[in-house]
């Protein structure tokens, strides 16, 4: 039982669970005892770590869709939840970002749409789904994969800051319309992840500081654990963040109403304070 009262994860769904972060993810959760339903567009890249995750003993059930895809969405998460039981924790990690490194004008205005379809209609459509869910069976967690892009102008990668940008006030939406009914919402940037993704940008050539995976695998454990449940809301960022730290900063964060998306104001005499 968590310290909210919402009882730990037993089952997850994770999104873009064919490589990458979803991967370590779902593979990190069936590790820890937790079942995993997994959801992206390539089925045999799904079935791989399904496999992966049945190994350790776990529950893995798999459906191919594309999260951009309201009636695929919703078969999945039906499908998904018919073989779980339930949902109990949400990983919204399926991603996209412009193929060019160039600022908003050197970029096709579709690829940049794109983008914010798979990475805000995305978690968007899945949500919708799995929270009636969670809320019929007293609460539930929802894990939005963000980026530090959604807090700070970049020169490029439009499509892919606004999106997270938006994607954080939608964390904050969910924590605030129904944390009364035991859902717990988070932000978490898992770092600069060596990826499919991250090693086709220019940005990192010949960049060495790659963040483990198993950093933003920890985090997501100890949020569907309930460890970080008082801190519902909140942005983290893997590799910086860990459990324990963030349990430490617990009562400046509340204090201070930190690690939120918000206007900073003049002072005390500015009228939007």
């Amino acid at each position: 039982m968590s310290v909210a009262g919402v009882p730990a994860a037993r089952t997850a769904l994770v999104t873009g669970a064919g490589r990458g972060i979803g991967r370590a993810i779902a593979v990190g959760l069936a590790e820890r005892g937790v079942s995993v339903g997994l959801l992206a567009r390539d089925a045999a890249a799904l079935d791989e770590v399904a496999a992966e995750c049945r190994a350790t003993g776990a529950g893995a059930v798999t459906f191919p869709a594309d999260v951009t895809d309201a009636e695929a969405v919703t078969a999945a998460v039906g499908a998904v939840a018919a073989e779980l039981g339930t949902v109990d924790l949400l990983v919204n990690n399926a991603g996209a970002i412009e193929p060019v490194e160039e600022p908003f004008l050197g970029t096709d205005v579709d690829d940049t749409w794109r983008v914010v379809e798979v990475n805000l209609r995305g978690p968007l459509l899945v949500t919708h789904a799995v929270l009636p869910r969670m809320l019929a069976a007293g609460g539930g967690r929802v894990v939005n994969i963000s980026s530090g892009m959604a807090y700070r102008a970049t020169t490029a990668y439009t499509g892919y800051a606004i999106s997270k940008g938006a994607l954080a006030r939608f964390t904050a939406q969910l924590a605030a319309q129904y944390g009364d009914a035991g859902v717990r919402a988070f932000d978490l940037a898992p770092g600069t992840v060596r990826t499919v993704m991250s090693t086709s940008m220019p940005v990192h050539a010949g960049y060495t500081g790659w963040t483990p995976p198993e950093r933003a695998v920890e985090l997501v454990a100890a949020i569907g654990a309930g460890t970080l449940d008082d801190l519902t809301g909140r942005f983290f960022r893997a590799g910086t963040d860990t459990p324990e730290s963030l349990l430490a900063l617990r009562d400046q964060i509340l204090a201070h109403d930190a690690r939120v998306l918000r206007l900073p104001t003049a002072g005390p005499d500015d009228p939007l304070g």
